[in-house]
């Protein structure tokens, strides 16, 4: 059974910094194109990151320069490192292989002073 479980979202301030963990079983983790997405209230969901099972990683132009994804393939988990961030990064964040119909439940950032 498929499992995806994010956390590590929160309510930070603009500028700041949250590092987002998905955690991944069910399935061979290490072979798989990893993706995190988002969902801002009122907006359909839209790919943030990619990352390839060899490293290789895509952003979407609005994040780019201030997100990071990277993958730890012996903990089966995939992160995002999200710095710089901004009130329209406001969204549930969620992690997913392309490849799999499953979803995690999401993690829940909010940027607001």
């Amino acid at each position: 059974q498929v499992q995806l479980v994010e956390s590590g979202g929160g309510l930070v301030q603009p500028g700041g910094s949250l590092r987002l963990s998905c955690a991944a079983s069910g399935f061979t983790f290490r072979m798989y194109v990893m993706n995190w997405y988002r969902q801002a209230p009122g907006k359909e969901r839209e790919l943030v990151a990619s990352i390839s099972s060899g490293g290789v990683t895509y952003y979407v132009d609005s994040v780019k320069g201030r997100f990071t994804i990277s993958r730890d393939n012996v903990k089966n988990t995939v992160y995002l490192e999200m710095n710089s961030l901004k009130p329209d990064d406001t969204a549930v964040y969620y992690c997913k292989a392309p490849n799999i119909p499953s979803w995690g439940q999401g993690t829940q950032v909010t940027v607001s002073s």
